[in-house]
């Protein structure tokens, strides 16, 4: 497989004024940016799987496809790609609009940063970590300002400017990792609630549909299902709503008063005989129950229907 150097690179890539020039101070520390609208590649090694000697962070605006090892992976609207050396890969352009920026660096730019478990944690030394990061409008207006402070410090005079774009460069990792995260984090959370909720239903739903006045339902309370998934009832109200937007007692009630509703319409069985296989002790609560919900009394529904 080929490796590109940041010699090749800077050989192969017709890249904006001075920002293209490469000598030999570069194969020390180095560090430049660009605007991706500028980039006009002739090097066909960056369009086929190959590694690099140097890191790479792409603020993408279009629309395009990463190779990263065996993945294919789209990106579109928005996003940060983190090349890893380690990591064979390839870009390729989908949409003819393509903007935004990217930066590379070799190891000695970050020598520092290197062993650091911040580091080693991100997309570009890990491996198994995404490396493309899809951003909010927001997210790409906060990334977009940091890589301009970068492009705009290196046309700087300032005799410490490197220092002062490695600060930005840090916190530009260090944030998408966060975001990575937290974002991750979320969606974990997200997906345990869809899967106590989607057991909650089930076990709800094995009361249903009542065949027989023998036949009673035992669980009618939050507690109730809660006990049953063994979890807290406030993590199972916690998780209902976040999935359904609904309270648990909401979608029991719901159920129950539609399973009345089929009684009274379909059975001959007396409303007595029907509160008791809801799971009511006494008509009269059931009277009630099925008043609030249903705005009719449960004789009067049944006449009507």
């Amino acid at each position: 497989m080929e490796k590109v150097s940041l010699e090749d690179f800077y050989t192969k890539t017709p890249l904006e004024g001075g920002r293209g020039k490469f000598d030999q101070l570069s194969k020390m520390s180095h560090f430049n940016i660009f605007k991706r609208d500028t980039l006009k590649c002739v090097n066909s090694n960056l369009g086929k799987l190959h590694r690099t000697d140097f890191y790479k962070i792409s603020l993408v605006v279009g629309e395009g496809r990463l190779r990263f090892k065996d993945q294919v992976i789209e990106v579109s609207g928005q996003a940060l790609v983190f090349y890893n050396p380690k990591t064979p890969h390839s870009w390729e352009a989908v949409s003819e609009h393509q903007s935004g920026y990217f930066c590379l660096f070799n190891d000695k730019f970050i020598q520092s940063y290197l062993l650091t478990e911040g580091f080693k944690d991100s997309a570009l030394s890990n491996p198994d970590v995404n490396p493309v990061f899809h951003l909010t409008q927001t997210e790409a207006h906060y990334f977009t300002h940091l890589f301009k402070r970068m492009y705009d410090e290196l046309d700087s005079s300032y005799e410490y400017k490197y220092d002062i774009i490695l600060h930005n460069l840090l916190i530009l990792i260090h944030e998408a990792s966060k975001r990575r995260i937290f974002k991750s984090k979320v969606e974990k959370t997200a997906n345990a609630s869809l899967t106590i909720t989607a057991k909650f239903m089930e076990i709800l739903e094995r009361q249903f549909p009542i065949d027989s006045s023998e036949h009673t339902i035992n669980m009618k309370k939050p507690s109730d299902f809660a006990d049953q998934l063994s979890v807290h009832v406030n993590h199972l109200n916690r998780a209902v709503n976040e999935t359904t937007g609904k309270s648990t007692s909401e979608i029991i009630s719901t159920r129950v008063v539609s399973e009345a509703m089929a009684l009274l319409k379909h059975s001959s069985n007396s409303v007595s005989e029907i509160a008791y296989t809801l799971g009511f002790e006494h008509p009269s609560n059931f009277n009630l129950f099925f008043k609030k919900h249903a705005a009719l009394s449960p004789r009067a529904f049944r006449n009507l229907n």
